[in-house]
């Protein structure tokens, strides 16, 4: 019997135009960017104006919403760029902004007053009277402290208007610092990461110097490779849909605006079929694939799962104390452009050679297995294998391709 429970939104993270229409293909309600200016991921690619606007009219034309971040917290040298930023973005048309600083929200209201704002988590939205300060303000979504439980999201949707919406991480990176809010950045690079230029050091190796020995360092042993001790795992919670629906979670939101397309494929479809299957087939019909949701999601870069602070405080097998490496067990090789008898164009992320086994990974949930037959470099040329990154090829494969399907090669 269909389920007639609300159904969540699946907000995932682009930073390029080509992520953006690969998290649109694969299953995103709704995609969050970056412009060039004012949002938390500078050393993303982001988007220009031109790609901005290219962007949000290929994911309209599929009925995907696109938001822009503009969550940095300004300085007043910030303020009168902002403003501008502020009017371009009016004249290009998001569905929404994602701000955190009060005075960027403000200049938001002033430059376009009927704007749909949702506050960032970077504000430290933790309890239902800040949910009720913002919507007061005119704020139409809050994003939740990833320092939240499910039972004080719960208490959260009791106590605010029901048009309002909460927006939860559900999957990806997680920061050693208060909401986000880290200033181990700025006092060791002199980048800031409110302002978008994080260096993250809560993934290196620290030791321990005591005060009257200076110069000396003491290793902080946790086995026999030292310790990153602000090392945090990586959220996922593809085990527990029924849960995040159950505590009134209006968007399941995905990070990742640095992610590679692979990566955005694989998280965006594994949850889109997650969300589904319970949704329309239930508890059981969920339950059955779960064995598929988590062999799926293992296939793009992670650090160890865990359920952050969901289920109550995070313990210290929540932190990676032995290394600070991605885990990967597949290879992203590029995005099907179109197709040229019986050829595929696409410009190449990765080494692949004639004779390699491969996956062509398809929307709808399907994994084709292709063998390599041909690859043509782009004047012609045959190739034995493609060695250079973002080389444009044209690639015959035993398999059917069509436009934005991605290939990759298991390790």
């Amino acid at each position: 019997m269909k389920d007639t429970k609300k159904r969540p939104e699946l907000l995932i993270p682009a930073g390029s135009l080509e992520v953006l229409k690969t998290a649109v293909t694969f299953g995103a309600d709704a995609v969050y960017i970056g412009g060039e200016a004012f949002g938390l991921r500078a050393k993303a690619k982001n988007f220009s104006a031109e790609d901005m606007a290219e962007g949000i009219r290929f994911a309209h034309e599929r009925g995907v919403k696109v938001y822009v971040t503009a969550n940095i917290f300004a300085h007043n040298r910030d303020l009168e760029g902002a403003k501008a930023y502020f009017a371009e973005l009016k004249a290009i048309g998001p569905d929404a902004l994602i701000i955190s600083d009060p005075g960027m929200f403000t200049l938001a209201k002033q430059v376009w007053p009927e704007a749909e704002i949702h506050i960032s988590t970077q504000a430290n939205n933790t309890n239902y009277m800040t949910y009720r300060f913002w919507w007061e303000l005119g704020a139409k979504r809050v994003v939740s402290a990833r320092e939240l439980t499910l039972a004080e999201l719960s208490e959260i949707r009791a106590n605010i208007p029901e048009e309002m919406e909460i927006e939860s991480f559900v999957h990806g990176a997680m920061c050693i610092s208060y909401s986000g809010r880290c200033l181990l950045s700025n006092y060791f690079t002199g980048r800031d990461a409110n302002q978008g230029a994080c260096t993250h050091p809560c993934r290196w190796k620290y030791a321990v110097m005591e005060e009257s020995r200076p110069g000396e360092y003491f290793p902080v042993y946790e086995n026999e490779r030292g310790t990153y001790i602000f090392n945090s795992g990586d959220l996922c919670m593809i085990e527990h849909i029924p849960e995040l629906i159950d505590a009134g979670i209006d968007s399941f939101k995905v990070e990742g605006r640095m992610k590679t397309a692979l990566y955005v494929a694989t998280v965006a479809r594994t949850y889109r079929k997650a969300i589904d299957d319970y949704l329309t087939g239930g508890e059981e019909a969920y339950r059955a694939n779960m064995d598929w949701y988590l062999h799926e999601i293992g296939k793009c870069t992670y650090r160890k799962f865990n359920t952050g602070f969901f289920f109550g405080r995070p313990t210290q097998e929540s932190q990676i104390y032995d290394n600070s490496t991605y885990i990967s067990e597949a290879v992203y090789l590029g995005i099907a452009d179109a197709a040229d008898g019986g050829l595929i164009s696409l410009e190449q992320r990765n080494k692949f050679c004639v004779g390699d086994e491969i996956e062509i990974m398809k929307p709808d949930g399907r994994d084709v297995p292709a063998r390599v037959e041909r690859i043509l470099d782009e004047n012609g040329e045959d190739m034995e294998s493609a060695p250079h990154a973002k080389q444009r090829l044209r690639v015959q494969l035993s398999g059917q391709a069509e436009k934005y399907d991605l290939l990759r090669m298991r390790k």
